[in-house]
C-alpha cells in the first residue's frame, strides 16, 4: 500500500533534483515537509527558488548548514537523498528512534501500477535503460524513462505512463536500491559489477549486495536478466538468490552456458553469432523450458545497430532480454527501435564522416578499463586519440587491445602523452604525439584509409586541457567540422552542450 502523506511529517534529506521533486509530491498529497540540506542557502541558489511558491503555503520549513537530530528524531518519515550515506549519525539516530526512512524510488514505485524494468550495474546502466526507454515508445504505450538516468521516478506518478496500461523503465544506482524495500520490477538486469564507491562500501561485496536489492519481490518466473560474463555477477546472483534460480544470461561469446534448473538442462537468454544477436527462450519463457519444449529463438543483424563495439552489443543483448522476456514489446518493435536507436553522447557516439572516415567521441571513456570496453571487437580499422591527465595505473591492458583490434595507430595528448608513448611503445602501429587536439584529428586522419575510424577514447580525464569531457568532446567536434567534405550527426554549442 502507498506511504500515507496526509497531514504527516515529513523529512525530506538532500535538495538535489529528486528530492525537489519529493518535496513538491508530498506537499501535494498534504505532508507537513521540512526540507534538510548540508548546504546553506547561498550555495543552493535555484534549488531554493524553486521552492518559493511552497514556502508561501505554510506546509514547508527550511533546515539548512548540517543535518539536525532533533529535527529528524521528530518527524514521522524521512525520505533520503540517494547521495546522503545511511551512516550520517543523525539519520541513525533517527532509526534508532523508530523514524521510518525510505528515498524517492521506494516511495515513488508504491504509487506506480506500470510494470517496471529496473536496470542496475557498474557501466552500461544508461545505455541499457535509454535503450529500453526507446523499445518502450515504439510500443505505442505511455511511457516513461528515468531514475538515477536523470528524471526522478515520482515524477512519473500520476501519469498514463504511470499507470496500469504504461511502461516505466528506470536506472538503479545502489545508493538509490539501498533504500528499495517494496519495489517490484515486472524485469529487472544487473549488467556487471567492478569495485566502484568503494568510499561508501566497505567491500565490492557490500557494493554488490546492495546492487542484488533489484530483484527483492520479483514474481518467480520474472525476467531477471544477467551477464554470463562476469564471474563476479555469477556469484553474486548465486548468494542472492540461488545459482538454479531463473535468469535469462546474456554473453558476447557465440553460445550460451547450459543451466540445470529444477532437473532439466535449459539455455536461456542472449549470444552473438554470426553477425547477429541471437535470443533464445524469450516467447514463452521459463516455463516453456521446463516444460521441455525447445526454446524459441530471435535474431537481430548486429549491423543494423548503431552502437558499435562489443560492450555495446553487451549492452544491447541486455535491453532486448528485458523488453522481450517480459513480453512488454514485440519483436518487430525491438528491432525498429534499436535499429533507430544511437548512442548517448560521449559514449562511442558517431558525430560525423569525412574522407570516408568516421569519428567517434568517445570523451566519456575516461579510465583504461572503459576505453578496453569500447574498443574490443570495434567493428572498423581505426586510429586512437589518446591522452589528458592521468589517473594512475597501468595503460599495459590499453596496448594489449589495441594490438587486438585493427589498429592503424594512436595519436596521444595531453599531460599523460609520455606515459601513454612509453606503454604504447613497441607497438605494431604508429605511436605519435600532437600539441593539441585539432592537431591530433589531423594526424589521425592522415593514417587512416578509406573506411576506417578516428575514436577519441582518452583513458584519462579532461583537466589538463579542457573544462571537462564535454568541452573536450566538442573541441573534437570542431576539429571533425573543420574537415574538408564533412558531414556532422549532431551539434552542439562552443561550450560543449549538446543541443
Amino acid at each position: 500500500m502507498p506511504t500515507p502523506l496526509a497531514s504527516r511529517r515529513v523529512a525530506v534529506v538532500g535538495l538535489g533534483k529528486s528530492g525537489l521533486s519529493v518535496i513538491r509530491f508530498c506537499i501535494e498529497r498534504g505532508a507537513q515537509v521540512v526540507a534538510c540540506d548540508d548546504r546553506e542557502e547561498a550555495a543552493l541558489g535555484s534549488a531554493l527558488g524553486s521552492l518559493s511558491p511552497l514556502l508561501s503555503t505554510g506546509r514547508l520549513t527550511l533546515a539548512l548548514g548540517g543535518l539536525r537530530s532533533d529535527i529528524l528524531c521528530g518527524v514521522e518519515l524521512i525520505v533520503c537523498s540517494p547521495g546522503v550515506p545511511q551512516s550520517r549519525p543523525p539519520i541513525v539516530a533517527a532509526r534508532l528512534a523508530g523514524v521510518p526512512i525510505t528515498g524517492e524510488i521506494e516511495l515513488a514505485s508504491q504509487y506506480i501500477t506500470a510494470p517496471v524494468v529496473g536496470i542496475t550495474g557498474t557501466n552500461g546502466k544508461s545505455t541499457v535503460t535509454s535503450l529500453c526507454g526507446a523499445i518502450a515508445k515504439a510500443t505505442k504505450r505511455p511511457s516513461f524513462c528515468g531514475g538515477n538516468l536523470g528524471t526522478p521516478l515520482i515524477d512519473a506518478v500520476g501519469t498514463a505512463a504511470g499507470g496500469p496500461q504504461g511502461i516505466v523503465v528506470i536506472e538503479l544506482s545502489s545508493y538509490q536500491l539501498e533504500t528499495c524495500e517494496s519495489l517490484s520490477c515486472h524485469a529487472a538486469a544487473l549488467l556487471n559489477l567492478t569495485p566502484d564507491h568503494l568510499d561508501r562500501y566497505p567491500s565490492l561485496r557490500e557494493y554488490g549486495d546492495a546492487k542484488a536489492r533489484i530483484f527483492r519481490n520479483m514474481a518467480p518466473w520474472a525476467p531477471r536478466v544477467v551477464s554470463a560474463d562476469d564471474p563476479e555477477v555469477q556469484a553474486l546472483y548465486a548468494r542472492h538468490l540461488g545459482s538454479s534460480e531463473p535468469s535469462f544470461l546474456f554473453t558476447t561469446q557465440s553460445s550460451l552456458p547450459s543451466r540445470r534448473i529444477q532437473g532439466r538442462l535449459v539455455q536461456l537468454g542472449g549470444f552473438v553469432a554470426d553477425g547477429q544477436l541471437v535470443l533464445r527462450g524469450v516467447s514463452g519463457g521459463m516455463e516453456s523450458a521446463l516444460a521441455g519444449r525447445e526454446p524459441s529463438e530471435e535474431r537481430y543483424p548486429v549491423s543494423e545497430l548503431q552502437l558499435v563495439g562489443r560492450h555495446n552489443q553487451a549492452n544491447a543483448l541486455a535491453a532486448f532480454l528485458l523488453m522481450r522476456a517480459s513480453g512488454l514489446a514485440s519483436y518487430d518493435e525491438v528491432r525498429r527501435a534499436a535499429a533507430a536507436f544511437s548512442a548517448l553522447p560521449h559514449r562511442m557516439q558517431l558525430i560525423g564522416e569525412a574522407q570516408g572516415i568516421a569519428f567517434f567521441d568517445d570523451s566519456k571513456g575516461t579510465n583504461v578499463d572503459a576505453v578496453i570496453a569500447g574498443l574490443a571487437g570495434f567493428p572498423r580499422p581505426l586510429v586512437l586519440i589518446a591522452g589528458g591527465r592521468d589517473k594512475g595505473g597501468s595503460y599495459e591492458p590499453l596496448r594489449q587491445t589495441l594490438c587486438k583490434e585493427k589498429t592503424r595507430g594512436a595519436i596521444v595528448i595531453g599531460e599523460a602523452a609520455p606515459l601513454l608513448e612509453r606503454s604504447l611503445r613497441g607497438s605494431p602501429f604508429p605511436v605519435q604525439h600532437a600539441p593539441t587536439l585539432p592537431a591530433a584529428v589531423a594526424q589521425a586522419v592522415a593514417l587512416c584509409q578509406p573506411g576506417d575510424a578516428v575514436v577519441l577514447s582518452p583513458a584519462c580525464s579532461s583537466f589538463d586541457m579542457f573544462k571537462d569531457y564535454a568541452h573536450r568532446a566538442a573541441v573534437f567536434a570542431d576539429a571533425v567540422a573543420a574537415l574538408p567534405g564533412a558531414t556532422m550527426r549532431h551539434s552542439h554549442d562552443p561550450d560543449g552542450a549538446a543541443l
